[in-house]
């Protein structure tokens, strides 16, 4: 999860370097006081920002340089140059910056510059909230409330989640937390002290039942009434549910929670057999994950090919042979029919042994709060360009949204994480009044064993698809294109072509 921390490398910036080593447009990596520094030259500027991302350790010496931004070749975070504010997720700490001067034609590392917060300010429409309210502990509320604060909004903020657990790092969850790999004081976005610390009022285990928008108020299960003059709806997705028989019982699991994976990691220190209901994203991560384990594992999906829909024929077979490779056994084109205590009968009769079942089945979007106080909905909830609703002052972000994507001309809903912390930010600025659009490109990363896919864009359908590289070597990327327009692009250790795609969109949708 997290970048290792080795010696430092490269020269002794405290010492110097001759300029003539950073060309224009050039990257370097140096160590300051035994801290890993990347130098960045952008025509007679140079900037001195820590080398890793905060997210997870990614090297920036190989991501992008646009306009005074970084951009980290792992998960698309972005960091500002001059402050090393984390501008997107799914960074969300800052960098620490270095002066910088230059004395003739050599270049001086100096001492870490102090971060200024900034001062408090009014909202742009005039009057700051005096309380915002956020519906949802997943990634884009969370990012939401830390986004306020990082903004020096000083009103109340309560944000009411139904999980038990604090926010967290769900893509860990069927990732690495979920193979072993990561310790679970990694898994929460930040830890309980930083709500107390920041004024956020989270509330968790508390289910909101309606919201009043006659009075501007959400209705808790226990009869309570929450007061906004702000409201974020972030409600995020729920698991499909199996409606077959023995769907129910404890060693058939789904996987959305940090209970969730608790559980599944608790049952498969003793599980031999496990099965994976499903062969999407999740499933195949917790198949990936499990086979880590040492647990057996067997995928059963309707589909032809794992995750064809998404990622085309091409990509399709890859994932399917990589999954071969680590011992896990497809049965594509088959459905199950029942789950028994130790079996899994199919819909063609044949029976699977199964010490635990995990159903990855899809998600759907939580609209029901929305929809029963009125807000518009299709198949998602409907925003506007700076994700307000169809009721003045309520916004919503992440999985429910569907909102104006300018790349692609559509009204678009995603299921990403990267995508609801961003939209979770974009609101914050939105209901302090700042009117900012959210543009930013979809982006996801999966994981399956050591092989990491990045994809940009958004593609439901497509008429062609364009390989460039090779698939089954693990250099590649894919074109997704409809009507001769690129919609979207999928890579496989081409992290710097990934970020140009994604910045290539972005201008083009401006």
């Amino acid at each position: 999860m997290a970048g290792n921390h080795s010696d430092p490398t490269g020269p002794d910036l405290a010492l110097g370097i001759a300029l003539a080593d950073l060309p224009d447009g050039g990257k370097l990596v140096g160590h300051r006081d035994g801290e890993p520094v990347l130098l960045v030259r952008r025509g007679a500027e140079i900037f001195a920002i820590a080398a890793a991302c905060s997210h997870y350790g990614g090297p920036l010496v190989d991501g992008l340089v646009a306009d005074d931004s970084v951009r980290c070749p792992w998960h698309h975070a972005c960091f500002d140059l001059r402050t090393g504010e984390a501008l997107r997720a799914p960074a969300l700490s800052p960098l620490t910056c270095w002066s910088v001067e230059q004395r003739g034609e050599r270049i001086f590392v100096g001492e870490k510059r102090k971060k200024l917060s900034p001062a408090p300010r009014e909202s742009d429409a005039g009057v700051s909230p005096e309380r915002i309210v956020i519906v949802g502990g997943g990634a884009a509320g969370f990012a939401a409330a830390e986004r306020l604060r990082r903004e020096q909004y000083q009103g109340a903020i309560v944000m009411i989640s139904d999980d038990e657990a604090l926010p967290v790092d769900r893509p860990n969850l069927s990732k690495d937390y979920l193979a072993g790999k990561a310790p679970e004081d990694w898994i929460p976005l930040r830890k309980e002290g930083f709500y107390a610390k920041n004024g956020i009022d989270l509330r968790l285990g508390t289910k909101v039942t309606g919201i009043d928008v006659g009075a501007s108020e959400v209705v808790l299960a226990d009869g309570t009434r929450v007061g906004f003059n702000k409201l974020l709806l972030a409600t995020g997705a729920e698991p499909v549910r199996l409606t077959i028989p023995g769907a129910g019982q404890p060693h058939v699991h789904t996987l959305r929670s940090l209970a969730d994976s608790r559980r599944i990691i608790a049952q498969s220190s003793a599980a031999r057999h496990a099965i994976v209901l499903g062969a999407s994203f999740i499933g195949l991560e917790v198949a990936a994950s499990l086979r880590t384990r040492g647990v057996e594992v067997h995928v059963v999906a309707p589909e032809e090919r794992p995750m064809e829909r998404v990622l085309g024929p091409q990509m399709g077979e890859f994932i399917r042979a990589l999954h071969e490779e680590n011992g896990v056994v497809f049965h594509l084109g088959h459905t199950a029919a029942s789950i028994g205590a130790s079996e899994v009968l199919l819909s063609s009769g044949s029976a699977l042994a199964a010490d635990m079942v995990v159903v990855g089945i899809g998600v759907r979007p939580r609209v029901d709060l929305a929809e029963k106080a009125g807000l518009a909905t299709d198949r998602g909830v409907l925003v506007d360009a700076y994700l307000e609703t169809s009721v003045p002052g309520i916004y919503a972000a992440g999985d429910i949204a569907r909102w104006p994507d300018p790349y692609s001309g559509e009204n678009i809903r995603v299921e990403h994480w990267v995508v609801a912390q961003r939209q979770g930010a974009a609101a914050a600025l939105n209901m302090l009044g700042r009117r900012k659009k959210f543009t930013d490109v979809p982006f996801f990363w999966s994981q399956h064993y050591d092989v990491p896919i990045n994809y940009v864009g958004h593609a439901e359908g497509w008429d062609t698809i364009e390989v460039e590289g090779d698939v089954a070597a693990r250099d590649c990327l894919l074109r997704f294109k409809r009507g001769g327009r690129v919609l979207a692009v999928a890579t496989i250790f081409r992290d710097t072509e990934s970020l140009q795609a994604e910045l290539a969109m972005e201008q083009s949708g401006a």
